[in-house]
């Protein structure tokens, strides 16, 4: 059975930590692309202007639109060989990012998430939109960014919602890892730049990812709460670099190299709900992660562990706490004929999963959380 492995070259965090950035672009050359928001710009500038100084190099202000499309990425693809830059920088959250992936192609590339949200600034993939935010395409590079570099002081300062959506993303990272592993799945850690379409050779899961995985939730349990206060009191802590490093990298890794399974796939499902449109991605994972559980008959003690620490963090547990107050059968259709397509993860679970057994699990799921909300007062 072929395995895969993959991650950055170079992953550090800490305080202050974007001081440094000169450091990391001066081992490519003297001058980098920043593709950025303005507004994540200005937040920063004080630091970006630090870092150029202090290691003498020159920072080219891409003008990011705000989107990852093609015609932006070629225009800033453009933009840096005009001005002959030694590399890319994506500063921000998702969609700078991806669009900075896309950009490197794979080369030369440093990454600096402004928040901790999602486990995305690790993986080699990226998602592309159109000009009006409608789904493009993945893309997938030969290799994970160059160097991810997570300013704690930075995430400490941004909106705490953003941290705890990045825990939800992080919760199913076991319990999906754990599925694939059952089925002996393939990882996306296995595919090679470019392919798409399922014709590489699959590889599985390492014990190395899935370890990660497991420690994932470990830390999650540990020190999710205590994180979660830090965020609000704008303080670093160090329960808050454990639940920065583990929305970010034990969750990119563990989900890239260890395997996604139902809560994603039913995650991509709900949003066919309009109600759910604003809400974060982690969100609907936490609660996608609850029918997972459900759909797999985990143990009462299990669900009740995961569903107690939702609820201690403010993570989502029924669907009303992710913008569906009412929902016909045949809207959770729906959610289930969108999550169950032949090409979506749901399929890495260790048995056959049909729609009906979806929807049964969305609605048992949803009264599941209602129910133990109630409990708790």
């Amino acid at each position: 059975m072929r395995r895969a492995f993959i991650s950055p070259t170079k992953y550090v965090q800490g305080e202050n930590e974007l001081l440094n950035l000169g450091y990391f672009i001066r081992t490519f050359g003297d001058s980098a692309l920043l593709i950025a928001h303005p507004d994540d710009i200005a937040r920063v500038k004080e630091q970006l202007n630090a870092t150029s100084e202090k290691f003498n190099v020159t920072l080219v202000e891409g003008g990011f639109g705000g989107e990852c499309t093609r015609e932006e990425i070629a225009r800033l693809q453009e933009l840096a060989k005009e001005k002959q830059c030694s590399c890319t920088i994506g500063l921000g959250g998702g969609k700078a990012i991806d669009t900075a992936k896309c950009v490197a192609e794979g080369e030369a590339l440093i990454i600096v998430p402004t928040i901790a949200a999602t486990d995305a600034p690790t993986s080699h993939s990226a998602v592309l939109y159109t000009a009006d935010g409608a789904f493009d395409d993945y893309a997938y590079f030969k290799q994970s960014p160059s160097v991810v570099m997570i300013d704690t002081t930075i995430i400490a300062n941004a909106p705490t919602r953003f941290l705890v959506s990045g825990m939800g993303d992080a919760l199913s990272t076991y319990f999906e890892a754990r599925a694939t592993a059952k089925s002996y799945s393939g990882v996306n850690a296995g595919l090679p730049c470019g392919v798409l379409d399922g014709s590489a050779q699959k590889a599985v899961g390492t014990k190395a990812a899935l370890a990660l995985a497991k420690l994932c939730y470990e830390t999650l349990l540990e020190d999710g709460a205590n994180a979660k206060v830090a965020s609000d009191c704008n303080l670093v802590t160090p329960a808050l670099e454990n639940i920065v490093e583990t929305n970010i990298l034990l969750s990119g890794l563990g989900f890239e190299s260890a395997g996604l399974a139902a809560a994603h796939a039913i995650h991509n499902g709900l949003t066919a709900l309009e109600g759910t449109h604003h809400y974060f991605h982690g969100e609907k994972v936490a609660f996608s992660t609850i029918a997972q559980l459900v759909l797999e008959n985990a143990p009462q003690e299990e669900l009740n562990e995961v569903l107690a620490f939702c609820v201690s963090i403010g993570l989502p547990v029924c669907l009303a706490d992710i913008g569906v107050e009412k929902v016909t059968v045949e809207e959770l259709k729906e959610v289930a004929r969108k999550a169950c397509i032949p090409e979506e993860s749901i399929h890495s679970m260790p048995f056959p999963v049909t729609e009906e057994a979806v929807v049964a699990s969305i609605m048992v799921a949803d009264q599941i959380g209602r129910e133990f909300k109630q409990k708790l007062g």
